[in-house]
């Protein structure tokens, strides 16, 4: 008896330690729902448990239901996705328990607040007929929906805009052909359906430098709209008040005159024709008589 007393004595310490451990490893259970659709719960964040629980959940004033897909880490569970059901739950108080053996552990949850969207599709980049670069994307329910763009250039600094609810498109004023353009949205919902936190970056979009062909045939074209549509109609302007003006108003030229010496320089600024000037000659011949002094 007293050797059989020894051999158990172990036995006992060690699941004691087991117990204690188990205990002081309660595990915090946290849910979102993921847009709409399922439910994601996860536990054992921290690593530090060692059993595998059987997971339930279920929305207020609905039957309790076991996880459909659970999430495993090491060949332990760690988290379960259970379907979410009509789109007004999120309103309703949430409950899940957590079972291992005889222990248990639930806990209420309140996912008004606690909506995930997943990343906007279909994005697309292009330059529109006015000159701006248009950025595009398609999201769920997008009257419920707000969106987040940001965009940097030359992988600088990211710019961060929000878009008014509803729009699921994006304007950057006269981008700049010699640079590569880098956009990616996300979404939330908007305080309308009761706002929830920022969903995750979509994948991102280029344009810009990359196309340099197709920029520079872009850049051609813009030039060209630029001088028909701006430089033609300014010309045509400054031609038709010339012409109205040129009834008015005639250019004269007059000879500078300058400042008179000798009689005999005025031919040279005064234009005289020549059959005038001909007729101003001496044709006729008189004899020389001499002139002299009377003196009494």
């Amino acid at each position: 008896m007293r050797g059989n007393f020894f051999l158990q004595r172990p036995f006992l310490s060690a699941q004691r330690v087991t117990r204690a451990s188990f205990a002081r490893q309660h595990p915090d259970v946290d849910c979102v729902v993921l847009h709409l659709e399922k439910v994601k719960c996860t536990w054992n964040r921290h690593d530090n448990l060692s059993v595998n629980y059987t997971f339930f959940s279920w929305f207020h004033g609905k039957k309790a239901s076991t996880c459909e897909t659970y999430l495993t880490n090491n060949s332990l569970t760690n988290g379960c996705i259970q379907p979410y059901g009509d789109k007004l739950n999120r309103f309703y108080t949430f409950y899940t328990n957590l079972v291992y053996g005889n222990d248990s552990f639930p806990k209420e949850h309140e996912l008004l607040h606690k909506v995930k969207l997943y990343p906007p599709t279909n994005l697309t980049v292009q330059n529109g007929s006015d000159l701006n670069l248009w950025f595009y994307w398609n999201q769920t329910d997008p009257k419920c929906v707000q969106n987040e763009v940001r965009y940097r250039t030359n992988y600088k600094k990211w710019d961060t805009y929000t878009v008014t609810d509803g729009k699921q498109n994006y304007c950057i004023n006269l981008p700049s052909s010699r640079s590569q353009y880098e956009l990616q949205v996300r979404s939330r919902l908007s305080k309308v359906c009761a706002d929830s936190g920022w969903g995750d970056w979509s994948e991102p979009v280029f344009w810009g430098s990359s196309n340099s062909t197709e920029s520079e045939q872009v850049n051609g074209s813009m030039f060209v709209w630029i001088i028909v549509y701006v430089l033609a109609p300014v010309i045509l302007i400054l031609l038709v008040v010339l012409l109205l003006r040129y009834e008015r108003f005639r250019v004269i030229f007059i000879h500078v005159v300058p400042k008179p010496s000798l009689i005999q320089d005025a031919e040279s600024w005064l234009p005289i024709p020549k059959g005038l000037k001909e007729g101003f000659k001496a044709n006729y011949h008189e004899k020389a008589c001499c002139v002299r002094e009377y003196h009494q």
